[in-house]
Protein backbone atom coordinates (compact mmCIF):
# COMPACT_ATOMS: atom_id res chain seq x y z
CA UNK A 1 0.00 0.00 0.00
CA UNK A 2 1.21 3.28 -1.07
CA UNK A 3 -0.05 6.15 1.55
CA UNK A 4 0.19 10.20 1.74
CA UNK A 5 0.03 11.95 4.91
CA UNK A 6 -1.71 14.56 5.50
CA UNK A 7 -0.10 16.87 8.90
CA UNK A 8 2.91 15.90 9.83
CA UNK A 9 2.41 17.02 13.61
CA UNK A 10 2.68 14.36 16.26
CA UNK A 11 0.43 11.73 15.11
CA UNK A 12 1.65 12.06 11.13
CA UNK A 13 5.27 11.39 12.04
CA UNK A 14 4.33 8.48 14.16
CA UNK A 15 2.14 7.04 11.36
CA UNK A 16 5.29 7.79 9.20
CA UNK A 17 7.42 5.86 11.61
CA UNK A 18 5.43 2.91 12.16
CA UNK A 19 5.24 2.37 7.91
CA UNK A 20 9.03 2.63 7.41
CA UNK A 21 9.31 -0.27 9.79
CA UNK A 22 6.11 -2.35 7.36
CA UNK A 23 7.42 -4.28 4.21
CA UNK A 24 3.75 -3.61 2.38
CA UNK A 25 3.51 0.23 2.85
CA UNK A 26 5.21 3.02 1.50
CA UNK A 27 4.68 6.72 2.36
CA UNK A 28 5.00 8.64 -1.11
CA UNK A 29 4.47 11.99 -0.18
CA UNK A 30 3.91 13.79 3.61
CA UNK A 31 2.10 17.06 3.10
CA UNK A 32 1.89 19.99 6.07
CA UNK A 33 1.83 23.80 5.05
CA UNK A 34 3.88 24.81 8.06
CA UNK A 35 5.99 21.61 9.90
CA UNK A 36 9.35 23.15 8.51
CA UNK A 37 10.51 19.55 8.05
CA UNK A 38 13.00 18.29 5.68
CA UNK A 39 10.47 14.69 5.19
CA UNK A 40 8.04 17.22 3.85
CA UNK A 41 7.12 16.84 -0.14
CA UNK A 42 4.37 19.07 -0.40
CA UNK A 43 2.48 22.14 1.33
CA UNK A 44 -1.00 21.74 0.51
CA UNK A 45 -3.29 18.50 -0.66
CA UNK A 46 -4.13 18.30 -4.21
CA UNK A 47 -4.31 15.96 -7.13
CA UNK A 48 -0.66 16.13 -7.54
CA UNK A 49 0.27 15.49 -4.03
CA UNK A 50 -1.95 12.37 -3.52
CA UNK A 51 -2.07 10.81 -7.34
CA UNK A 52 0.90 8.47 -6.36
CA UNK A 53 -0.85 7.38 -3.55
CA UNK A 54 -3.07 4.29 -2.66
CA UNK A 55 -4.67 5.78 0.24
CA UNK A 56 -3.96 9.33 2.52
CA UNK A 57 -3.98 9.34 6.21
CA UNK A 58 -5.15 12.76 6.95
CA UNK A 59 -4.06 14.43 10.56
CA UNK A 60 -4.34 18.26 9.58
CA UNK A 61 -6.19 20.52 10.86
CA UNK A 62 -9.62 21.45 11.34
CA UNK A 63 -9.22 24.62 9.32
CA UNK A 64 -7.76 22.58 6.03
CA UNK A 65 -9.84 19.23 6.43
CA UNK A 66 -12.71 20.59 4.65
CA UNK A 67 -10.50 21.25 1.39
CA UNK A 68 -8.94 18.23 2.05
CA UNK A 69 -12.14 16.21 1.60
CA UNK A 70 -13.16 18.34 -1.54
CA UNK A 71 -9.44 16.81 -3.41
CA UNK A 72 -10.41 13.55 -1.94
CA UNK A 73 -14.04 13.44 -3.62
CA UNK A 74 -12.88 15.19 -7.05
CA UNK A 75 -10.07 12.22 -6.79
CA UNK A 76 -12.64 9.92 -5.84
CA UNK A 77 -9.57 9.26 -3.43
CA UNK A 78 -8.94 6.67 -0.66
CA UNK A 79 -8.70 8.78 2.51
CA UNK A 80 -8.73 8.33 6.60
CA UNK A 81 -9.36 10.63 8.55
CA UNK A 82 -8.34 11.38 11.84
CA UNK A 83 -8.89 15.36 11.90
CA UNK A 84 -11.03 16.01 14.57
CA UNK A 85 -13.67 19.47 14.18
CA UNK A 86 -15.05 18.98 11.34
CA UNK A 87 -17.41 16.66 12.38
CA UNK A 88 -20.89 19.61 11.66
CA UNK A 89 -19.85 19.60 7.71
CA UNK A 90 -20.63 15.73 7.92
CA UNK A 91 -23.86 16.09 5.85
CA UNK A 92 -21.93 18.15 3.17
CA UNK A 93 -19.31 15.90 2.64
CA UNK A 94 -21.57 12.82 2.33
CA UNK A 95 -22.81 14.96 -0.44
CA UNK A 96 -19.22 15.75 -1.72
CA UNK A 97 -18.55 12.08 -2.24
CA UNK A 98 -22.40 11.22 -3.47
CA UNK A 99 -21.43 10.02 -7.27
CA UNK A 100 -17.75 9.49 -7.06
CA UNK A 101 -15.87 6.59 -6.51
CA UNK A 102 -13.75 8.25 -3.02
CA UNK A 103 -13.85 6.01 0.40
CA UNK A 104 -13.71 7.87 2.80
CA UNK A 105 -13.17 6.61 7.07
CA UNK A 106 -13.23 9.41 9.30
CA UNK A 107 -13.43 8.90 13.49
CA UNK A 108 -11.73 11.24 16.31
CA UNK A 109 -9.45 8.51 17.50
CA UNK A 110 -7.95 5.05 15.49
CA UNK A 111 -7.05 2.66 18.57
CA UNK A 112 -8.33 -0.05 18.57
CA UNK A 113 -8.26 -0.66 21.98
CA UNK A 114 -10.88 2.97 22.21
CA UNK A 115 -12.96 1.26 19.86
CA UNK A 116 -13.58 -1.54 22.10
CA UNK A 117 -13.99 1.10 24.99
CA UNK A 118 -16.67 2.74 23.19
CA UNK A 119 -18.35 -0.46 22.13
CA UNK A 120 -18.40 -1.50 26.01
CA UNK A 121 -19.76 1.99 26.77
CA UNK A 122 -22.42 1.24 24.65
CA UNK A 123 -23.17 -2.09 25.64
CA UNK A 124 -23.29 -0.97 29.43
CA UNK A 125 -25.47 1.96 28.92
CA UNK A 126 -28.34 -0.40 27.84
CA UNK A 127 -27.49 -3.11 30.69
CA UNK A 128 -28.65 0.09 32.66
CA UNK A 129 -31.54 1.50 31.10
CA UNK A 130 -34.07 -0.46 33.05
CA UNK A 131 -31.76 0.30 36.37
CA UNK A 132 -32.70 3.46 37.20
CA UNK A 133 -30.59 3.52 40.75
CA UNK A 134 -27.46 3.92 38.58
CA UNK A 135 -25.88 7.29 37.06
CA UNK A 136 -23.22 7.60 34.90
CA UNK A 137 -20.25 10.29 34.26
CA UNK A 138 -17.16 10.15 31.91
CA UNK A 139 -14.19 11.24 32.55
CA UNK A 140 -11.06 11.84 30.72
CA UNK A 141 -7.32 12.99 31.29
CA UNK A 142 -4.45 14.24 28.85
CA UNK A 143 -0.99 15.55 28.34
CA UNK A 144 -1.16 19.56 29.08
CA UNK A 145 -0.85 20.30 25.75
CA UNK A 146 -3.58 18.73 24.29
CA UNK A 147 -5.54 21.57 22.70
CA UNK A 148 -9.27 20.42 22.58
CA UNK A 149 -11.27 19.94 25.92
CA UNK A 150 -13.20 17.72 26.46
CA UNK A 151 -11.66 15.13 23.78
CA UNK A 152 -13.29 14.16 20.65
CA UNK A 153 -13.30 10.40 22.38
CA UNK A 154 -15.11 11.82 25.45
CA UNK A 155 -17.45 13.30 23.39
CA UNK A 156 -18.33 9.70 21.42
CA UNK A 157 -18.48 7.78 24.67
CA UNK A 158 -20.92 10.19 25.51
CA UNK A 159 -22.48 10.16 22.62
CA UNK A 160 -22.60 6.13 23.00
CA UNK A 161 -24.46 6.87 26.20
CA UNK A 162 -26.65 9.14 25.40
CA UNK A 163 -28.02 6.31 22.29
CA UNK A 164 -28.75 3.89 25.29
CA UNK A 165 -29.41 5.24 28.47
CA UNK A 166 -32.51 7.32 27.48
CA UNK A 167 -32.94 9.20 30.63
CA UNK A 168 -29.61 11.15 29.73
CA UNK A 169 -30.22 13.93 26.94
CA UNK A 170 -27.81 16.27 27.79
CA UNK A 171 -24.36 16.48 27.88
CA UNK A 172 -22.80 18.54 30.35
CA UNK A 173 -19.00 19.50 30.02
CA UNK A 174 -16.57 20.85 32.96
CA UNK A 175 -17.79 21.58 36.36
CA UNK A 176 -21.72 21.95 37.24
CA UNK A 177 -23.11 25.66 38.42
CA UNK A 178 -24.71 23.88 41.25
CA UNK A 179 -26.97 20.64 41.29
CA UNK A 180 -26.67 18.78 37.77
CA UNK A 181 -29.71 18.07 36.60
CA UNK A 182 -30.65 14.13 36.37
CA UNK A 183 -30.77 13.95 32.67
CA UNK A 184 -27.07 15.82 32.11
CA UNK A 185 -24.23 13.79 31.82
CA UNK A 186 -20.87 15.00 32.76
CA UNK A 187 -17.37 15.04 31.25
CA UNK A 188 -15.03 15.86 33.25
CA UNK A 189 -11.28 16.75 31.39
CA UNK A 190 -8.34 17.07 33.30
CA UNK A 191 -4.91 18.41 31.47
CA UNK A 192 -1.65 17.40 32.94
CA UNK A 193 1.63 16.57 32.26
CA UNK A 194 2.57 13.97 29.40
CA UNK A 195 -0.73 11.73 29.75
CA UNK A 196 -1.11 10.11 26.35
CA UNK A 197 -5.18 9.62 27.02
CA UNK A 198 -7.40 8.15 29.59
CA UNK A 199 -11.17 7.84 29.08
CA UNK A 200 -13.65 6.17 31.43
CA UNK A 201 -17.15 5.72 32.27
CA UNK A 202 -18.41 5.57 35.89
CA UNK A 203 -21.47 3.81 36.58
CA UNK A 204 -22.21 4.58 40.24
CA UNK A 205 -24.90 2.78 42.26
CA UNK A 206 -25.91 3.10 46.04
CA UNK A 207 -24.13 0.00 46.56
CA UNK A 208 -21.49 0.28 44.40
CA UNK A 209 -19.31 1.24 42.12
CA UNK A 210 -18.37 0.00 38.43
CA UNK A 211 -15.71 1.51 36.02
CA UNK A 212 -15.17 1.25 32.43
CA UNK A 213 -11.66 2.21 31.57
CA UNK A 214 -9.12 2.65 28.69
CA UNK A 215 -5.53 4.14 29.22
CA UNK A 216 -2.94 4.67 26.00
CA UNK A 217 0.40 4.27 26.46
CA UNK A 218 1.56 6.38 23.74
CA UNK A 219 0.30 7.13 20.50
CA UNK A 220 1.24 4.44 18.82
CA UNK A 221 -1.67 2.43 18.99
CA UNK A 222 -3.71 5.79 17.31
CA UNK A 223 -1.52 5.70 14.44
CA UNK A 224 -1.30 1.86 14.47
CA UNK A 225 -5.12 1.74 13.93
CA UNK A 226 -4.86 4.54 11.45
CA UNK A 227 -2.60 2.39 9.20
CA UNK A 228 -4.98 -0.92 10.14
CA UNK A 229 -8.25 1.19 8.86
CA UNK A 230 -6.82 2.43 5.53
CA UNK A 231 -5.91 -1.07 4.46
CA UNK A 232 -9.37 -2.12 5.49
CA UNK A 233 -10.24 1.00 3.27
CA UNK A 234 -9.18 -0.51 0.42
CA UNK A 235 -11.01 -2.94 0.04
CA UNK A 236 -14.27 -1.92 0.68
CA UNK A 237 -16.72 -0.39 -1.67
CA UNK A 238 -16.55 3.56 -2.08
CA UNK A 239 -18.75 5.81 0.52
CA UNK A 240 -18.24 7.00 3.60
CA UNK A 241 -17.25 5.16 6.82
CA UNK A 242 -16.80 5.11 10.48
CA UNK A 243 -14.48 3.53 13.16
CA UNK A 244 -17.32 1.48 13.78
CA UNK A 245 -17.66 0.13 10.63
CA UNK A 246 -14.24 -1.08 10.90
CA UNK A 247 -14.25 -2.25 14.38
CA UNK A 248 -17.37 -4.20 13.44
CA UNK A 249 -15.45 -6.72 10.79
CA UNK A 250 -13.24 -7.56 13.17
CA UNK A 251 -15.70 -8.18 15.78
CA UNK A 252 -17.85 -9.87 14.00
CA UNK A 253 -20.77 -7.95 15.96
CA UNK A 254 -22.85 -5.28 14.99
CA UNK A 255 -21.64 -1.22 15.39
CA UNK A 256 -25.61 -0.30 15.75
CA UNK A 257 -26.58 -3.21 17.85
Amino acid sequence: MKIAIAGYGKMGKMVHLLAKGMDNVEVTNIIDPAAGNAEVTDERVTADSIRDADAVIDFSSSQAVMENIRVYARCSATAVIGTTGWLDHLDEVKKLIGGTDARILYSGNFSLGVTLFLMLVQEASRLISNIPSYDVAISEIHHSEKADSPSGTALMAAEKVLSRLERKNEILTGNSEGKIRDNQLQITSMRVGHVPGVHALTIDGPADTITIQHSARNREGFASGALQAALWLMKQDKGLYSMDDFATSLTGGNADA
